[in-house]
């Protein structure tokens, strides 16, 4: 009888020792599933901006202070798989005699940036001076200088306009072209003037080399406003937007100042340019995280700890970690309330402009919106 107890006792052992054995083995596989999410990666709308600045291109200038929200405005509506891409926007000028000939009269003014305040502040201090334009040095300089980054799903484009040949200067256009095309950067051309002379000069076989655009324009053609019934509450809401903005650090001040001289600059061309740049204001594609507490915090790696004190606005030093954080929620509120409002006024605004004016031909804006458009379906990019 013991011995039919101990057979069965280990009988019963080896069932327990199997079945979790068993066990183990099923749930392995369900473990290996568990895997940790891929943060989503960014989309980028990447524009560099190379502009003669020669004695004659003062219209071209114009057009670029003119017409910049307007572009800002159509690229906010861009999509991808769902997602709306950001735009950095990078800005050189050449040409100009007041520039070293030993840089082959160019320089950059900008590297790539989201700050959109800094590039309207830049093309309003442009001023222009007889030169020498070497287009195949400053896109290759552009190139070399750029961080373009390595995702082939962002765009990349180069934007050159200018109105002398294009193959001047020590750098064969041709050789920047093929190095642009090995990078994934697309150049298009805008040629300032008659556009058969503007392929005589090179221009469309400098752009048709990267699979890019060739455009020609006319830089002293005035820039077309059309007003609407809603402009004035969108700039009436603009200065309440300003109000939700929580100037902080080193750079608080005096970039909240810059953001109301641009503000001022963009009036000063039209009460329409006004609207434009309020509702480039109202839109994702505007953000201040460097120097605004309410786009700061959304950045990943933003900490209430890192701030300091002495360099927080008035109306919040002294205040507690927590009254801060309420304070800044109560901002952003304010600021999407408003925003929304005046994304909603500028649906009304593009309706009304469709169907009371004829087509509008703004040469730069046109010109580079027509070719991010039909650059961007190429890597399934859409508009709404």
């Amino acid at each position: 009888m013991k011995k039919l107890q101990i057979i069965l006792m280990l009988a019963v052992f080896a069932i327990t020792v199997s079945c979790k054995a068993e066990t183990k083995k099923n749930e392995e596989p369900l473990l290996a599933k568990i895997e940790t999410p891929t943060p989503k990666k960014d989309r980028y709308i990447k524009v560099a901006l190379l502009l003669d600045t020669s004695s004659s291109m003062d219209g071209l200038i114009d057009q670029a202070k003119a017409q910049l929200w307007e572009i800002v405005n159509e690229l906010s509506y861009a999509k991808r798989g769902g997602d709306r891409p950001k735009l950095q926007i990078a800005l050189y000028e050449y040409g100009n005699d007041n520039l070293s000939s030993k840089d082959e009269y160019i320089r950059k003014i900008l590297s790539f940036t989201e700050d959109l305040d800094d590039v309207s502040k830049e093309l309003f201090s442009l001023t222009t001076n007889g030169g020498s334009e070497y287009c195949g040095a400053v896109i290759q300089e552009s190139l070399n200088k750029l961080d373009w980054g390595n995702e082939n799903d962002d765009l990349k484009m180069v934007f050159i306009a200018g109105n002398e040949s294009f193959n001047q200067g020590p750098t064969n256009y041709k050789d920047a072209a093929a190095n642009a095309k090995e990078n994934g950067v697309v150049v298009n051309t805008i040629f300032c003037g008659d556009y058969t002379h503007g392929i005589d000069s090179y221009w469309k076989d400098g752009a048709q080399l990267t699979y890019g655009d060739y455009m020609a324009i006319k830089q002293n053609q005035q820039t077309v406003y059309v007003a609407s019934p809603y402009d004035d509450v969108i700039i009436q809401l603009n200065v309440k937007l300003n109000k939700t903005y929580v100037p902080y650090g080193s750079e608080g001040k005096n970039k909240s100042r810059v953001q109301h001289e641009q503000d001022d600059n963009a009036a000063e061309y039209s009460k329409a340019n006004a609207v434009s740049r309020s509702v480039s204001k109202g839109s994702h594609l505007y953000t201040n995280s460097t120097w605004d507490l309410v786009d700061a915090e959304k950045e990943a790696d933003f900490s209430y700890d890192k701030l300091k004190k002495e360099e927080l606005p008035q109306e919040l030093k002294g205040k507690s970690t927590s009254e801060i954080k309420k304070y800044v929620e109560l901002k952003r509120s304010e600021r999407e309330a408003i925003q929304k409002q005046i994304m909603d006024l500028n649906e009304q605004r593009r309706k009304y402009i469709a169907e009371n004016t004829k087509e509008t031909s703004n040469g730069l804006e046109n010109a580079m919106v027509k070719a991010i458009k039909k650059q961007a379906e190429k890597k399934s990019y859409s508009w709404e």
